[in-house]
């Protein structure tokens, strides 16, 4: 389902009586929106993941001065996946069933990279 405001729905045009558009909170409000599929901004000057990655290899290749770069798959790797298993973890309160469910890898996996990436006491 398309959010409301791509097919010209803005809150303000809404065929709500202002009573009950003023008594919702701002956080409903925030919840709202996620729930009609708009994604908070995020990053730098709001630029996509993929925009910023890009950006940093392009720079890192820049820097490298003719030298022959190595491991690159596990270096953009770790510098992605860390985060991300953090950013989960906290989603999840620390569940990791819930987030290997979330991230769509077995909990084994998961406890794997935690461990390489040294994010588990054990």
């Amino acid at each position: 389902m398309a959010p409301l405001s791509v097919i010209g729905v803005t809150p303000e045009r809404m065929p709500v009586r202002e009573s009950v558009v003023t008594s919702i909170s701002i956080q409903k409000r925030s919840s709202a929106k996620k729930a009609l599929g708009r994604p908070p901004r995020v990053g730098i000057k709001n630029k996509t993941l993929c925009t910023l990655t890009d950006e940093a290899l392009r720079v890192y290749f820049a820097q490298l001065n003719g030298h022959k770069p190595g491991d690159l798959y596990d270096l953009v790797l770790g510098e992605v996946e860390r985060p991300l298993f953090t950013a989960v973890l906290r989603y999840t309160n620390g569940n990791q069933s819930e987030a290997a469910d979330i991230l769509g890898i077995n909990r084994g996996t998961l406890r794997k990279k935690l461990k390489s990436y040294k994010l588990t006491g054990g």
